[in-house]
């Protein structure tokens, strides 16, 4: 019997497209909430490895199942209708052409999903693209790398509401859970053993239409940037200024882990830090080559934000650091070449250490701040209407980004849903409060030191710039006005009207 003809017709709850990493894991993911799935792969390899290694008698307690297709004509036939297809392949042109195949053999009504990092102005072309051919189309950021995708992800689904509907029972399974309480993750799933938590948050809501759940994945992996930024810098303040020992430093990252700070990123910090290299016996973290990649979401959300003139410098300095550090050899030879400051660290290093956790906790508020305010300003541009709080929830658990902060940002915006900066939450004013001293030493510290802190010392300039009634932009203005005649507005003048002094 050909594979096509052992292809069960329209059994299958819904298709992933893609065996790589995150398709088999978001697959193996349905299935064990008693979803038969068909998975397709360019690869026939890829896709006979799931179900060998996940034989159909392991999924008997679930009721799920993986169906194997040879085609994407045995995709569609292997659906049940309304048929609906998951893309997981590279974004670019291996969506296109994925989508493409799968539009050509889907009927109207049938739903597809692209769940890649796609840029999100080509996620709204593809929506109006399958509009026009009366198929549904979903752009959906997933966040949570492998293990959430086996186990709960962070999902930011966007485009066709309604076609979002009839996956949504399948989304809110299979996404991550937190507590309605507490804000914190529901842990603990296992293979055939789903998170199972009556009454517990789903890390999943409709963000809204075109390209909008595509775009704030971007921000959040923009702010994703931020963070692990802001932390590396909280290290290399430690170990390059202060000349703490990475087991040292771990031990303050699992400290800070258990406060305000707590959240993955610092949780997996602290966990490297005490890693030794099993080939040299030295700290893991020394082995590593200081030169860092990036797949482009981060120099994405940078890009946005200048075109809808939404400052986010913290971000942008995030991958800026990324960029000095891929210069690896010019980096090497200036530094025998370039001199540095003189001074040595002389604080109390537990005073130092309290310091820095004010101006890390500080600083990541307002990297928060600034991708929010430019999911705002996406927002009221093209009539997405996004619900900040719901937004902040579903990235409490599953993604890269989960953190106890954002309960309180998701708390913030309960308070006030037209918060126009998370700067002014009473809350988070009372962090800042105590916070700023500290956060003005650590800064000075890293000058005096020459221990590189773009994204502390940018997040400080901009809450400074936030704060101020009157910045020097009136002097910016006036030089304009002198060499381009290109007018100013004056303080008393009713806004928007224009003068030129000659």
């Amino acid at each position: 019997m050909s594979a096509h003809n052992s292809i069960p017709d329209q059994t299958c709850d819904l298709a992933v497209i893609g065996m790589g990493v995150m398709g088999r894991s978001i697959a193996l993911n349905m299935a064990d909430h008693g979803h038969t799935v068909a998975i397709y792969d360019l690869s026939n390899d890829a896709v006979d490895r799931v179900p060998r290694e996940n034989p159909p008698e392991s999924f008997a307690e679930t009721g799920g199942g993986i169906v194997p297709c040879r085609s994407v004509s045995d995709v569609a036939r292997a659906l049940k209708k309304p048929r609906a297809a998951l893309v997981l392949v590279p974004a670019g042109r291996p969506t296109d052409g994925a989508l493409d195949s799968l539009a050509e053999v889907f009927e109207q009504g049938d739903v597809l999903i692209d769940g890649g990092n796609a840029f999100w102005r080509d996620t709204a072309c593809r929506a109006e693209a399958m509009k026009a051919k009366g198929i549904g189309f979903v752009g959906c950021g997933v966040s949570g790398g492998e293990e959430g995708a086996r186990f709960g992800p962070s999902l930011m689904p966007g485009g066709d509401r309604e076609a979002y509907e009839r996956i949504r029972p399948i989304w809110e399974a299979i996404a991550a859970k937190v507590d309605a309480k507490t804000g914190k993750p529901i842990e603990g799933a296992e293979p055939r053993k789903p998170i199972s938590a009556e009454g517990a948050d789903t890390c999943c809501a409709y963000i809204g239409p075109e390209g909008a759940g595509h775009f704030v994945k971007m921000v959040h992996n923009g702010i994703e940037y931020a963070d692990l930024h802001l932390i590396a810098a909280a290290y290399a303040l430690m170990r390059h200024g202060a000349g703490f020992e990475p087991a040292r430093i771990s031990e303050v990252f699992s400290r800070w882990d258990q406060g305000p700070l707590d959240s993955y990123l610092v949780e997996i910090t602290a966990d490297i830090l005490q890693q030794t290299d099993p080939r040299t016996g030295v700290p893991f973290v020394d082995v590593v080559l200081d030169r860092a990649g990036q797949k482009g979401t981060g120099r994405w959300t940078s890009a946005e934000s200048l075109e809808f003139g939404v400052p986010a410098p913290t971000i942008a300095e995030a991958v800026f650091a990324r960029a000095v550090s891929a210069i690896k050899e010019e980096r090497v030879r200036a530094s025998s070449i370039l001199p540095g400051p003189s001074g040595s660290f002389d604080a109390d290093p537990e005073a130092f250490v309290n310091d820095l956790e004010r101006a890390l906790l500080a600083s990541k508020i307002t990297a928060y701040a600034q991708g929010f305010a430019l999911i705002r300003a996406a927002s009221e541009d093209r009539g997405w209407n996004v619900d900040f709080g719901a937004l902040a929830g579903i990235w409490r658990g599953g993604c890269i980004i989960r953190a106890r902060l954002l309960e309180d940002i998701r708390a913030a915006y309960a308070r006030d849903a037209a918060l126009p900066s998370l700067l002014l939450d009473p809350g988070f004013v009372d962090e800042f409060t105590g916070a700023q001293d500290g956060w003005r030493r650590t800064i000075a510290h890293a000058a005096r030191l020459g221990v590189p802190a773009p994204g502390l010392s940018s997040a400080l300039a901009y809450y400074d710039a936030y704060r101020r009634e009157r910045v020097p932009a009136d002097l910016i203005q006036a030089q304009r006005d002198y060499f381009g005649a290109h007018t100013y507005e004056r303080v008393a003048a009713p806004p928007g009207r224009q003068f030129h002094h000659n």
